[in-house]
């Protein structure tokens, strides 16, 4: 098992370092001085070339790597091309905030695919199974900035039970952060549960015809029982790595929805950075969006070991 969580570990430090230099290089493909956009078109050559020197942009490309890339595991991500401040407090600051709203949302999630999912398997050719089921389907279909825009107009501007946009830290005001964070987690949670509730109905219909679980009910056990008992655990399998793709998604989607709700993020860092073409400050958010997706994963792997004994012999 060692062996296998240092194969994963080894896994995530090369995909992770690939990732710094396909975004480092990819940045670079944009064309536009970063000198020549914060000073503008008249700015003379001896200001450029000191500017340049300022943000570093005049050094070989290996060494501007080198130091980008080395500096951020340590929560260094250099200057903003345009405002002249140090990238990392911002950067730390809203990927907590992202990180609440995307937690919240799939916890949500995960409460509403988990029971709603088994009920569909459990009653597939029941009337209430099949609306289950068809109320999912139609859930997919629904973008996340859609479903945000529909709750905003419904719950905020009709019935105004809620805030339509703005943040408050949970430190601060905790009553005020669920009021606000509310709509937000409920526009993520509805589309990716409506998702998950199809793969875990999925899921626990390919373990209900299994073989042990027929065995199990023939042994006395009732049929939820029988699930719960010996089925549940094998379902899951699948259905985590569903979880960690999605939860990948969800980061994405959590972009526009910090845009619709006006919510200080990750995502609006970087819209914000893209309009200004700050574009040492999308290279490290995109970065950081990337080592969170590659963290998911390698959890992801862990559990697989934890959750599944034939991986535990095979390592």
């Amino acid at each position: 098992m060692a062996i296998r969580l240092l194969i994963n570990l080894a896994r995530f430090v090369v995909t992770y370092l690939a990732a710094t230099v396909l975004v480092f290089l990819f940045m670079r493909t944009i064309p536009g001085d970063p000198a020549q956009i914060a000073l503008g078109v008249n700015a003379t050559p001896e200001l450029l070339a000191q500017t340049r020197a300022e943000f570093g942009t005049d050094r070989p490309l290996i060494v501007q790597y080198f130091d980008w890339a080395f500096g951020l595991p340590f929560g260094d991500f250099g200057i903003s091309y345009v405002t002249r401040q140090d990238i990392s407090p911002l950067v730390l600051d809203r990927v907590q905030v992202s990180l609440i709203l995307v937690v919240l949302a799939m916890i949500v999630a995960l409460l509403i695919a988990i029971p709603f999912g088994t009920y569909a398997a459990v009653k597939h050719r029941n009337p209430s199974g099949i609306v289950i089921s068809g109320i999912s389907q139609l859930g997919v279909a629904v973008p996340n900035f859609l479903a945000g825009i529909l709750l905003v107009v419904v719950f905020a501007v009709g019935l105004g039970w809620f805030p339509a946009n703005g943040w408050t830290p949970p430190g601060e005001d905790f009553g005020d952060f669920l009021s606000r964070v509310f709509l937000p987690v409920l526009a993520l949670a509805s589309v990716q549960g409506a998702i998950l509730t199809r793969y875990v109905r999925s899921a626990v219909m390919e373990v209900m015809s299994e073989d042990y679980l027929r065995t199990a009910r023939a042994k006395g056990l009732g049929k939820l029982e029988a699930l719960v008992k010996h089925g549940l655990r094998n379902a899951s399998i699948p259905v985590l790595t569903v979880t960690s793709v999605q939860l990948a998604a969800l980061i994405i989607g959590a972009v526009v929805i910090e845009r619709v709700f006006v919510i200080p993020g990750l995502g609006s860092m970087l819209l914000d950075a893209v309009g200004n073409r700050d574009l040492l400050t999308v290279q490290s958010v995109v970065m950081v969006l990337v080592a969170i997706t590659l963290i998911i994963n390698l959890v992801v792997d862990v559990l697989y070991t934890v959750l599944d004994p034939r991986i535990r012999k095979k390592a």
